[in-house]
């Protein structure tokens, strides 16, 4: 390879990396603007919509973001703030029965499945707000049963986001500058593939193909083959 070429691709590592700082910033800074718990969610699912669109080549600033997530409060809430809920509620039963007698193993075993079925559920949420159109209540149950009907894809998933978590627990400082950005950004990427690949095999199944003008939001529900 020349030095060219190894320049080219320094730079466009570079530029994901910087791209994933920025997306931090935005959502640290709007996740406070939000209140901390009730911002999570809007904020979230703001960088999941800013996410996809920078993966498709648009110019994202940070009046973007503000808008959308102005526009995107209370759906977001709606989204997120239940199933983290969920997830917490979980963990902290799954803490709780961990420092009882080993008689509590199988509620303990029994939390940490559901814990992370929730997990899986939650890491699809966010990107599928952002490229499917569907009614509030579907997402949550959507998510997870895409989750469970594409196992590969939802391991992958969770690899990632339990590798950027051991870092930035143990370098506490990645969690504040790039942790959430990069994780925002690789879990959008991967799942609008992931949904991409879906909708090839529903056609394929002979499934109706759409006509709807907007490709960024189908009008039809999400349908898992």
């Amino acid at each position: 390879m020349t030095s060219r070429h190894w320049a080219s691709r320094a730079h466009a590592a570079a530029a994901v990396v910087s791209w994933c700082c920025a997306l931090n910033a935005m959502w640290l800074a709007f996740t406070l603007l939000g209140g901390g718990v009730l911002g999570v969610g809007p904020a979230t699912v703001t960088a999941c919509i800013v996410a996809r669109r920078h993966a498709r080549g648009e110019t994202v600033r940070l009046g973007d973001f503000a808008r959308t997530w102005r526009r995107e409060f209370a759906r977001g809430t709606a989204v997120v703030l239940p199933i983290l809920a969920v997830a917490g509620v979980l963990w902290s039963n799954y803490a709780a029965f961990s420092a009882l007698a080993p008689g509590f193993g199988p509620a303990r075993l029994g939390s940490l499945a559901a814990f992370v079925l929730t997990l899986a559920a939650l890491v699809y949420v966010g990107p599928m707000y952002a490229h499917y159109d569907l009614p509030l209540w579907r997402y949550g149950p959507t998510a997870l049963r895409f989750a469970l009907r594409r196992p590969h894809a939802t391991v992958l998933l969770l690899l990632v986001l339990t590798a950027l978590a051991f870092a930035s627990a143990a370098q506490p400082i990645l969690l504040i500058t790039v942790g959430v950005g990069a994780w925002l950004h690789t879990s959008t990427w991967l799942c609008v593939r992931f949904f991409a690949e879906n909708e090839r095999r529903r056609v394929q199944a002979g499934g109706p193909r759409r006509h709807d003008p907007r490709p960024v939001l189908p009008a039809e529900p999400l349908r898992i083959l």
